[in-house]
């Protein structure tokens, strides 16, 4: 009998410590779905309620993205945000996209003061949205300006000809769908895209003599499509302040009075990996390693697809070699 009861005293001693334990697993998975689910969702963005200044990032090839400029609506509604630190680190992009952060920026300017910070890069349409900003700061070498524009187009006649392939083509108007690649560009073609290229200089070079405080003369001057140090720039009046983002900050708060006590907080337009099931939202605040192969091939295949299609309409690109992948890419370019 004695062996019975010790057997049965170890048995409700084990299903107490299991029972313990389910509880405990039961709470932790509770807290890690209401967590993971918080953040996958973007309730966690709610800690963003307290006076702060936030940090926006402009980085890689710039183009007309409605999740950034919603981001940006938003920051300028948000009486929470006191301030505005834009971190630029990009060759340029799509002049539209470029055109629509300059006016989305200057709308938060409107409201709240901002200023912007060119890390490593930041030219064409990447300091076009810079100077957006009410103070521009660049590091000693950080490379920026590359004010201009650049048509490029190829022609393939000669390579057509040696397969025996002709092309024919019916159109509304000698200018239709020109030029095309497989004949040379008439006068006429060329004169148009002169035309063109002019119009969208122009625009550009009156943005920087406006936000810089140039004339019109010393702006066409300093836009002949050159890159400049930071250094180079500040002399040249094209940015402020040599520094990196304690300058920007120091401006915020020595400048425009806002407290040093803020808090700095990164703002984020809504990623694309909320827009996947949650379950594979939440993989991300598992830390398993499917969640980072997950996450390693959506990044992958991102940026195949923004390497491979061309960007639609005027491009503002600075083309060094390597500075961007889209350097290569045909269009007519701010360079």
């Amino acid at each position: 009998m004695s062996l019975d009861s010790d057997v049965l005293i170890d048995r409700r001693r084990l299903r107490r410590k299991v029972s313990f334990w389910r509880v405990i697993s039961f709470i932790a998975l509770a807290a890690l779905l209401l967590w993971g689910g918080a953040e996958a969702t973007g309730f966690g963005e709610l800690g963003r309620s307290e006076n702060h200044i936030a940090r926006i990032e402009i980085s890689g090839p710039i183009t007309y993205n409605r999740r950034q400029l919603k981001m940006l609506e938003a920051i300028a509604d948000d009486d929470s945000v006191e301030g505005v630190i834009v971190s630029v680190n990009s060759p340029g992009g799509t002049t539209s996209g470029g055109e629509a952060l300059y006016n989305a920026l200057r709308k938060i300017a409107e409201k709240k003061p901002v200023t912007a910070s060119i890390t490593t890069l930041g030219a064409s349409a990447a300091y076009l949205s810079a100077i957006a900003s009410d103070h521009l700061v660049a590091q000693y070498t950080s490379l920026t300006g590359s004010i201009g524009v650049l048509f490029q187009y190829g022609n393939a006649k000669g390579l057509l000809d040696k397969i025996g392939v002709e092309m024919a083509a019916i159109k509304s108007a000698p200018l239709k769908a020109e030029p095309n690649f497989y004949e040379p560009a008439t006068p006429e073609v060329k004169e148009a895209l002169q035309d063109l290229i002019d119009d969208s200089y122009m625009w550009f070079v009156g943005l920087v003599a406006e936000r810089r405080g140039l004339s019109k003369e010393r702006a066409i001057q300093l836009a002949n499509g050159q890159v400049y140090t930071g250094h180079q720039a500040k002399t040249l009046g094209l940015v402020d302040k040599i520094g990196g983002e304690e300058a920007a900050l120091s401006w915020l708060v020595e400048e425009k009075g806002l407290s040093s006590d803020l808090e700095v907080i990164d703002w984020k337009p809504e990623s694309e990996e909320r827009i996947l099931p949650f379950p594979a939202n939440l993989l991300g605040y598992l830390g398993s390693e499917n969640e980072n192969l997950l996450h390693s091939l959506l990044k992958t295949a991102k940026s195949v697809v923004e390497s491979s299609l061309p960007l639609d309409g005027l491009v503002s690109v600075w083309q060094a070699p390597d500075a961007a992948t889209v350097s290569a890419l045909g269009g007519a370019k701010h360079d």
